[in-house]
């Protein structure tokens, strides 16, 4: 957009207070940690922003908000909006419809306005990126070619809400958004099209050192051994790029190599003589921009656990407030030292709120818990198959009796979270069936590895037996009650020799001994006894 305005316009001003108004709603929504959000409310807000949004195109008499349309007050509320309300679709398990892409796409873009800015970038940059703007694609077509009669079976309006043909509304905000990447996408792309690939090559390869001395810089790491294995690098990459262009003096991209070359020396000299990298009138931003990152990065460790998705929203704004504050795309004043390394920063933030949203299952907050549990049983699960597989069936029970436990919360074949049933059904569904499947293999994998026990199993199984699908068994298991039975089990069975003779106990010892729960020899696996409490 070609200019910035803070003033609302008269004609403009109640659709401004409506909006205004929906955003305290979803402000009230996003802050209420009390309750989980619900889909229906979230989808009534959003239906009744896209209204507002159709009486203000009517007002300007613009059915299209294009690139050239000075923007102000109003349409930075509506962007705010919008983002607010992707994340709110995503929170409630909603992350594949064309409402949840907004925020998305609106990441997507300052990443490529950033890589577009510093003109230094590879195939490699883009290519996922591409890949998402494709995805966000086949998401709005999907919602395109729905009936509107299905949108009106999952969200039932206020009868004073009006929305002529809402479907078409919020395709074409967002296929509007989702144009403007294809094209800056497009555009980048034709920059580094004529490149050979020894050239590409090398771009990569300068890039990596680039990243890793902005990575040294910010974490304030200052590591000799590191520093001399770049300047080593570096040095190979300058000797690499004399090659191509010697051989080829028409070669295309020796400017950009020169220029990425002579920004790593001056990033390494810097480090090598421990001089400040960043001027001090910029500190305050980038201390910022740090902290921002920190907490970022945690996000991205523990989201599972602790990160509710309408809380990226402050962080994001953060961002956003830093980047529109530079002037002709620096930061205060070109003059001042540091430039690229709050640009690298600012860029990371938004790569890692990228990540944060690429990876949000479709399922519903109110979900989230047992989607979490699941995910660590099956994780589990996965790495005893790794590891060879079990060696006594008792260290499935932790894992088949917190299944149970989990499968057992359904009614009707449904989660019902306080007496709603949240989207991603399916996925919870599908991830508990997957658990069970990986229990049942670790079974066979286990009686397979021995045939002998195959053979005694039906005559020499334990009485109280835990082993079986959900449900096998109605009373609780006594392990107290078993050991005393298989003390007589085995008292009998010393007093009777003539019926088993040596070797064949010698068998049984040796292949059934796991299953022996008075053997003092053998002690649960030290993770058997946690995991219960581990995965709750």
């Amino acid at each position: 957009m070609t200019g910035r305005s803070d003033t609302v316009p008269e004609n403009e001003k109640p659709v401004f207070e409506k909006l205004t108004a929906l955003r305290q709603q979803l402000s009230v929504i996003k802050k209420d940690h009390s309750k989980f959000m619900n889909s229906k409310e979230i989808a009534q807000i959003y239906h009744s922003v896209l209204a507002q949004t159709e009486i203000l195109k009517k007002i300007r008499g613009n059915p299209q908000l294009t690139p050239d349309t000075e923007t102000n007050k109003v349409d930075v509320l509506v962007d705010e909006i919008f983002q607010l309300l992707s994340l709110c679709f995503v929170t409630c398990g909603l992350s594949n419809t064309a409402p949840a892409t907004y925020a998305s796409l609106s990441t997507v873009q300052r990443l490529l306005e950033h890589l577009n800015e510093s003109a230094i970038y590879t195939p490699h940059d883009l290519k996922p990126i591409k890949d998402r703007l494709d995805e966000i694609s086949t998401i709005i077509k999907s919602t395109q070619n729905q009936d509107n009669d299905d949108d009106d079976e999952v969200v039932e309006l206020n009868s004073d809400i009006s929305i002529p043909d809402k479907t078409n509304t919020e395709i074409n905000l967002l296929k509007n958004k989702l144009d403007l990447c294809y094209n800056e996408y497009n555009h980048m792309m034709q920059r580094i099209d004529d490149l050979s690939t020894n050239v590409k090559t090398l771009m990569d390869d300068l890039l990596d050192i680039k990243y890793k001395l902005f990575k040294m810089i910010t974490e304030d790491i200052h590591d000799d051994d590191k520093i001399e294995l770049l300047a080593k690098d570096l040095n190979q990459c300058k000797i690499k790029a004399e090659t191509i262009f010697s051989n080829n003096p028409n070669e295309n991209g020796s400017g950009l190599i020169k220029g990425l070359i002579d920004n790593c020396s001056n990033y390494l000299k810097d480090l090598q003589l421990g001089v400040d990298r960043v001027d001090p009138h910029l500190s305050q931003i980038y201390e910022e921009l740090l902290k921002l990152k920190s907490i970022l990065e945690n996000l991205l460790l523990t989201k599972r656990w602790t990160l509710r998705t309408t809380d990226i929203f402050n962080y994001q704004k953060q961002l956003i407030e830093i980047d529109n504050s530079r002037v002709n795309g620096y930061f205060i004043s070109k003059d001042y030292k540091g430039q690229s390394v709050l640009l690298y920063l600012l860029r990371s933030c938004f790569a890692i709120i990228y990540k944060l949203l690429e990876s949000s299952e479709p399922v519903s907050e109110s979900l989230q818990p047992i989607h979490n549990q699941l995910s660590t049983i099956r994780r589990c699960l996965l790495d005893l198959k790794r590891m060879g597989g079990i060696s006594s069936i008792r260290e499935l029970y932790p894992y088949q009796l917190k299944l149970d436990s989990i499968d057992n919360m359904k009614v009707d074949g449904k989660f019902v979270i306080q007496g709603q049933i949240p989207e991603g059904q399916a996925t919870v569904t599908a991830l508990l069936a997957e658990c069970f499947d990986i229990v049942h293999e670790l079974k066979i994998e286990y009686y397979d590895r021995d045939e002998s026990l195959e053979f005694f199993d039906d005559t020499v199984k334990p009485r109280y037996s835990v082993i079986g699908t959900k449900a096998s068994h109605d009373s609780n298991y006594d392990y107290n009650h078993s050991d005393n039975e298989e003390d007589n089990e085995r008292s009998n069975s010393n007093a009777n020799n003539e019926i088993l003779d040596d070797e064949l106990n010698r068998s049984i010892t040796k292949d059934l001994g796991t299953l022996d729960y008075n053997d003092e020899s053998e002690d649960l696996p030290s993770y058997a006894n946690s995991i219960c409490d581990s995965i709750e």
